[in-house]
């Protein structure tokens, strides 16, 4: 009696599996778009040869410091983008980083422009830690 639920159930679980397997490769594609967007300059090795040999979410990690000081000089739009970029590698800075941006949440995402949200769902669907 319960044999369609179980086969939905299943399923469910499969296409999860599927995902989660091709995630970490999805989460770098969108990273180092981010990266791109966002600026090398916050990441990495801070170049943009660093940016073009990076290999893993690693080779691109954010600078804190760096970015903390990037905050003083970045339009809002920039500031948030980069503080939640910055939230997906270590939550507590980025978070600080965000509020210091004036973010009370998900729905300030609508200052960002077309291109930058899409890098945030992307990462925000293929992220399995860092």
């Amino acid at each position: 009696m319960n044999l369609p639920l179980r086969h939905e159930v299943f399923d469910q679980v499969a296409r999860d599996i599927a995902h989660f397997d091709k995630a970490p490769a999805a989460f770098f594609r969108a990273w180092k778009r981010g990266v791109e967007i966002a600026g090398a300059q916050w990441f990495g090795d801070g170049t943009e040869e660093g940016l073009r040999r990076a290999k893993t979410k690693w080779d691109l990690r954010p600078n804190l410091l760096l970015a903390n000081d990037a905050l003083g000089v970045l339009s809002s739009g920039q500031k948030m983008f980069l503080s939640a970029m910055v939230s997906f590698y270590n939550d507590r800075e980025g978070g600080a980083m965000l509020k210091r941006c004036g973010f009370h949440g998900l729905a300030d995402f609508q200052n960002l422009d077309l291109e930058r949200r899409q890098v945030i769902a992307d990462l925000l669907l293929n992220y399995v830690g860092w």
